[in-house]
């Protein structure tokens, strides 16, 4: 079907305010915050694939409409909400449509009772956990992109928040969902505590990224808001497997505050200047609840942590963290490093205690000896469970000769970083999704059970028109 035909249909739907065709409004909508995508566009060149038009419908029945038309045509069909995407997954096809949320947005439902709120899928994180403060409540999910994130994407992409630890990531926190089919049946999972009715069908959405359906309204868990009876604390400690091993005892002792992270060397050198020893992480803790639950988990963490050759940073470390952790967000377009010729990103995986430091140390060791014009490579962990952890790998390199090169070798970090996780059993995306870049490696990720993936999008997709290159390689 060609681009007028298309947008003719969809307005004929819909109504021509809910069809956007205008160039500047389909790259907008197009945007995604990769490392070499932000290069090619501060070099003047943008390489993605321009699509028709973008749909942006107000409800779950224009959904609905949109994408029973979509289905019947085989249109390729990207959902989107927020757009602060960092793995290509919202990128579209070729003249296929971007169908876009964000203009669903609102709160449905508080249930203070009952402890949950019930929101629009483009709700933006930023105001639904505002309209909770003011109320008394939190949500417990602090993503970095809290500032651009939306409720529906933040569901997709199996996301989790900084205060993880604690409140777990978006798929302990989701109670029930609305979604729309890839042929138009608007489908819902109730809201229960719990069910013992078969396979827990909100996981089919959860982390789909938008292979399956579009999430339209979400129903997920609150908390009291407690920041009044936080603990805090912050050390140094020589080495990532003394931090590791610091946590890791934390952790397996029973502890569970809502902030864990670990700094290296390289990283700290960035973030704290050289205030902290040479060769040093930097550990931070935080813990919230009722007062007495605080206090406990700091007297342990205070205790295992003078077990270990460690410094006492105090809580200065912490609070400031606090109050920096999103800026990230605000500075998106801006060229900081690109005008200097260096390409910087990140790419987040995960593994068991035995195995994560061995990681870390491989892909340190491999990638300065394989790509001479890296500038840095260093990480942190983040988010921290009974069984392992995560590394928040951080990375810049040179670019040597424009745009295709600056592409080239940024797969080359993260294919080290990849390869190196699959060899040892750690999983390749731990938070982000694993968008389009990841594709090829998912048959090594899954391994026998890859072929569910492929069942769930015959019997869902059977068009397959929901979007293409995420999670299945063909």
């Amino acid at each position: 079907m060609d681009k007028q035909t298309i947008i003719g249909g969809l307005q004929a739907l819909l109504g021509e305010d809910r069809v956007q065709a205008a160039p500047e409004l389909i790259r907008k909508a197009s945007v995604d915050y990769i490392g070499f995508r932000q290069y090619e566009r501060f070099d003047g060149k943008d390489w993605v694939p321009q699509a028709a038009c973008v749909v942006k419908p107000r409800s779950v029945e224009e959904v609905s409409r949109a994408l029973a038309f979509l289905n019947q045509n085989r249109i390729d069909t990207v959902p989107r909400t927020g757009g602060s995407s960092v793995t290509q997954s919202i990128e579209p096809e070729e003249g296929g449509v971007i169908l876009d949320g964000s203009g669903m947005n609102g709160i449905i439902a508080l249930n203070e009772r009952d402890m949950m709120v019930t929101a629009k899928c483009g709700t933006p994180l930023e105001y639904l956990e505002h309209y909770l403060n003011e109320r008394g409540f939190t949500s417990g999910h602090f993503p970095q992109s809290l500032p651009l994130a939306h409720l529906g994407g933040l569901v997709a992409t199996r996301s989790i928040g900084q205060f993880s630890t604690l409140y777990g990531g978006i798929e302990d926190l989701l109670v029930g969902l609305e979604a729309v089919l890839a042929d138009g049946e608007i489908i819902r999972i109730k809201n229960s505590p719990r069910r013992s009715v078969g396979p827990d069908l909100r996981h089919l959405f959860i982390g789909s990224e938008g292979m399956l359906g579009f999430i339209t309204e979400a129903t997920i868990k609150m908390f009291r808001y407690t920041p009044e009876t936080r603990w805090m604390r912050a050390w140094t400690i020589k080495g990532m497997p003394a931090g590791l091993d610091l946590i890791r005892e934390v952790m397996v002792s029973g502890y569970r505050p809502a902030v864990v992270r670990l700094h290296d060397a390289e990283e700290v050198e960035r973030l704290f200047g050289d205030s902290v020893p040479e060769d040093h992480c930097v550990l931070l803790f935080l813990a919230e609840g009722p007062a007495s639950v605080t206090a406990a988990i700091g007297q342990g963490i205070l205790e295992i942590a003078g077990r270990y050759e460690t410094l006492d940073l105090g809580t200065r470390p912490v609070e400031s963290w606090l109050k920096t952790r999103n800026d990230v967000c605000y500075h998106l377009d801006e060229p900081v490093y690109y005008k200097h010729g260096v390409v910087a990103d990140t790419c987040e995986i995960s593994a068991p205690w035995s195995e994560i430091g061995g990681i870390y140390e491989a892909v340190r060791e491999r990638l300065p000896k394989e790509m001479p014009n890296l500038v840095s490579i260093g990480g942190h962990s983040s988010h921290s469970y009974v069984q392992g952890t995560n590394i928040y790998f951080t990375f810049g390199f040179i670019v040597k000769d424009g745009v295709e090169s600056a592409r080239n070798d940024y797969m080359k970090v993260i294919s080290v970083i990849l390869e190196e996780t699959l060899k040892r059993g750690g999983s390749i995306a731990h938070h982000h999704g694993s968008g389009k870049y990841r594709t090829r490696w998912m048959p090594r990720e899954h391994g026998s059970s890859y072929t569910l993936l492929r069942k769930l999008k015959e019997a869902l997709d059977p068009s397959r028109i929901l979007n293409k290159g995420v999670l299945l390689t063909d």
